[in-house]
């Protein structure tokens, strides 16, 4: 990070005008217009590891928000973005703060918009199997709303209970049964949004269209900087009538990565994936006699119809045996269901240790020099670094890889500058080889030195687009590889 340390209580005195302050109170009411130092901290930051590092050590990541506005109907976000236009203020949409990469943290003492008084259905169509829901529904509340009238949203995040739906759509999320529902882009039909001059984008829900350039996809994953989504409509699914996991022991990760491939390609339709690495799979596995010779670990899920799942469960079965792999013990299965929305970095940090997940996305014969490459440069950092990879996001193209990276507790400016080369140097293989630095994190502000060369021509394009849309540059400005504002803190070094 740039500059000099930044302490709790630093940047006070950062308020927007008297008048200002004025017009936003008179918009959302006097009780959720907040300009408190408690309520400033509380939106300063997101779940960014390195975030994290900056409050131990009792510094801010970013900036305080110079005030926190809590609307309550889209029409609110509507007149606050118009307010916020005349009066030149920059602003932070804020979901639940549980993105990783820094998309909600304040860079220029910005207004953070928290948008979770906006938390209900609108409505639940059964029969088209669509749902309209607003931006701020906590996502755990959501599923266990649709769960109740017969239903499920299928995006079903290790965050769910501490994101929100429209932080789904802003960051294009996928959840753990990605591999039967697909990524939230696959899901989100339609949806409604404030520009930034404070007009209302409405894109319809409906099947399919040919209407021109998807105008939905230009605003999922945009993170925010071209408007603010209210609220989305979603494809659901009825509540499947049978679930079956099954434990399976591999004697190679090239067994898994071909068995998980033909499965994708072979057009079965497992609910959930996972095969791990010897790191994370001895972490689940230790005990059970038939790791001891096969020790790589892959769980499947098929859900759905109970003779379709039990049928693909079979053909599955069919395709791992013919790799070498056979059904084990379930209990890491039981395990994993027990605990699939707990996270468990925050109990490595907590203790001083620098933990960090890279997730990025690979062909299937990327996957294997990828892995290889990855490896080899987290262990290389330090003696004492743990690394370990699963992959839980097939597809029959290719698959995301998900990674972990923990240094032990050691001097921070060490700590930080081995941090730091780790993710150069993964993003950097990724590109080379010819995968995405972002599987379904985004990118907020900490991968926007990736984005050029990721995207190339097209961050350009982006770049006109947002400058189209939003001339001052007012609206989550320095996310998305996009301009920042003047004197915007940087969260990574130059």
């Amino acid at each position: 990070m740039t500059g000099a340390p930044r302490l709790w209580g630093e940047d006070v005195d950062h308020a927007p005008s008297a008048t200002a302050l004025g017009a936003m109170g008179r918009i959302v009411g006097a009780a959720h217009l907040h300009t408190g130092l408690a309520d400033r901290l509380a939106c300063s930051r997101d779940r960014l590891p390195l975030a994290t590092f900056a409050v131990r050590s009792a510094r801010l990541p970013g900036t305080l928000p110079c005030a926190v506005v809590r609307p309550g109907s889209h029409e609110e976000i509507a007149a606050l973005l118009r307010c916020a236009r005349a009066h030149r203020l920059p602003i932070v949409p804020y979901g639940a703060g549980s993105g990783v990469l820094g998309g909600a943290i304040p860079l220029a003492h910005e207004v953070v918009l928290d948008l979770k008084r906006l938390n209900r259905i609108t409505d639940l169509n059964e029969i088209d199997g669509t749902v309209t829901v607003q931006c701020g529904m906590n996502g755990g509340k959501f599923e266990a709303e649709l769960n109740a009238r017969g239903w499920t949203s299928g995006h079903l995040p290790q965050s769910l209970h501490m994101s929100t739906v429209g932080g789904w759509a802003a960051c294009r999320g996928a959840g753990q049964a990605s591999s039967r529902y697909g990524k939230i882009e696959d899901m989100v039909l339609g949806l409604r949004a404030v520009l930034p001059d404070g007009n209302t984008l409405d894109v319809r829900p409906v099947a399919r269209r040919a209407a021109g350039p998807s105008v939905k996809d230009i605003f999922v994953g945009s993170e925010g900087v071209f408007g603010i989504i209210t609220e989305v409509t979603l494809r659901i699914w009825r509540l499947p009538e049978h679930t079956r996991g099954v434990v399976l022991a591999l004697p190679t990760l090239d067994a898994g990565w071909t068995a998980l491939r033909e499965i994708m390609q072979s057009e079965l339709r497992p609910a959930v994936v996972r095969l791990y690495d010897e790191v994370e799979s001895k972490a689940r596995t230790d005990g059970i006699a038939a790791f001891e010779a096969k020790p790589f670990l892959c769980m499947l899920v098929f859900s759905g119809m109970k003779r379709l799942a039990e049928l693909e469960t079979e053909l599955a079965l069919d395709i791992v045996a013919r790799h070498g792999g056979e059904p084990a013990d379930d209990g890491p299965y039981h395990h994993w269901v027990d605990s699939r929305y707990r996270s468990y970095s925050p109990q490595w940090q907590a203790r001083g240790h620098y933990m960090d997940t890279i997730e990025i996305t690979g062909a299937w014969s990327a996957l294997p020099a990828m892995y290889a490459q990855m490896r080899a440069a987290a262990l290389a950092l330090h003696p004492a670094v743990h690394f370990g990879a699963h992959w839980s996001h097939v597809y029959p193209e290719g698959a995301c890889q998900y990674m972990t990276v923990r240094l032990p507790p050691m001097d921070e400016a060490e700590a930080l500058a081995l941090h730091d080369r780790a993710w150069c140097e993964i993003q950097s293989m990724t590109l080379a080889l010819g995968g995405s630095v972002s599987h379904h994190h985004g990118v907020g502000a900490f991968r926007n030195a990736w984005l050029r060369t990721e995207l190339n021509a097209g961050l350009d394009l982006l770049q006109r687009l947002k400058d189209g849309l939003d001339p001052d540059n007012l609206v989550n400005p320095g996310k998305l590889g996009l301009r920042a504002a003047p004197g915007a803190r940087s969260l990574r070094p130059d």
